[in-house]
């Protein structure tokens, strides 16, 4: 499909369909959800919601991605587990497509696994040729991002589309940026090139809880997915997660002298743009620059799966 379709190496060799999935997904017309481990993630909101998604819904693996093919071992090596005197197991990568169940009975996608460390362009095409043949409606994702603002408020979300019309207002902190790009950033234009719609949602995290999971940030996008797509998710218990971690951050933060007035100030600046659409709004290199710095930071993500039954 596209115009990575033609090349030396067949894309669909790149992944094998379950046998059962073709007659389990025909006249279903699924919206295919897809949330990559690997790029900036702030707040583990990619992360979060594809463990989210799975532990709420019913699931069963489509098509199962030969991951040998598309990631660097050497850069994210898998977790084995030495017990005494000898190899006792290993934490496989697994890169999967999802047959989803939501709350009301309606059938979705859920593409989740590590980002492709290789072959992205011949991967690409083999995401979109499954969307082809299962006959996807839509396509979404969601992310995170660290941004200068308060925990104590609702998570603002810029949102993006291959169709601009169906992209609401957006908070005006970011116009026109370059950043390093994902998978999935590649995913969703080359969608839009092949006639598909496909949405994403960007959580802005507060830049101080970046490295940490922030469940009102999750909670925030999963809202954003059922608007747009009509999939009925549970997210109660979300909402106490994240009740839980706000007291976590309050008691947490009592004792650092410092941390009441840089929330005073972040709390000031966010109120003040809300009221009137103005604000401090950093550049597009800043905001580049901000992205790189954190992917340098960041410790080797912890996305590997356990082989067998889905793991916690």
């Amino acid at each position: 499909m596209g115009r990575y379709s033609v090349g030396v190496l067949d894309p669909q060799s790149l992944y094998t369909v379950h046998a059962h999935a073709r007659d389990e997904l025909r006249g279903e017309h699924p919206v295919l959800v897809h949330l990559l481990d690997g790029y900036i993630d702030a707040g583990s909101v990619t992360h979060g919601t594809s463990r989210y998604l799975l532990d709420q819904c019913e699931h069963e693996p489509v098509a199962d991605f030969d991951v040998d093919q598309l990631h660097d071992y050497r850069s994210r090596r898998p977790q084995f587990v030495f017990d005494t005197n000898r190899w006792e197991s290993v934490i496989e990568y697994e890169l999967t497509l999802h047959r989803m169940v939501d709350a009301d009975g309606t059938v979705f996608l859920l593409l989740a696994g590590p980002e492709p460390d290789a072959q992205w362009r011949r991967a690409c095409t083999a995401v979109l040729d499954l969307c082809e043949q299962f006959d996807v409606s839509m396509m979404v994702t969601a992310s995170g991002i660290p941004m200068a603002v308060p925990h104590t408020r609702p998570t603002l979300i810029t949102s993006h589309a291959t169709d601009p019309q169906v992209v609401g207002s957006n908070p005006m902190w970011i116009d026109r940026v370059q950043i390093p790009g994902s998978f999935s950033h590649l995913l969703e234009y080359e969608a839009g090139q092949a006639g598909i719609l496909a949405r994403g949602f960007v959580a802005h995290v507060p830049h101080y809880l970046a490295q940490t999971a922030f469940p009102q940030a999750i909670g925030e996008v999963l809202t954003r997915i059922q608007d747009a797509t009509g999939l009925s998710i549970p997210i109660d218990d979300m909402e106490a997660r994240t009740v839980e971690n706000l007291l976590a951050i309050t008691k947490e933060t009592q004792d650092d002298a410092e941390f009441p007035t840089l929330l005073k100030a972040l709390e000031e600046q966010y109120d003040r743009y809300r009221e009137s659409g103005a604000g401090s709004v950093p550049s597009a290199e800043e905001i580049g620059a901000a992205m790189e710095q954190f992917l340098a930071d960041q410790d080797p993500p912890d996305f590997p799966r356990q082989t067998g039954p889905t793991a916690s």
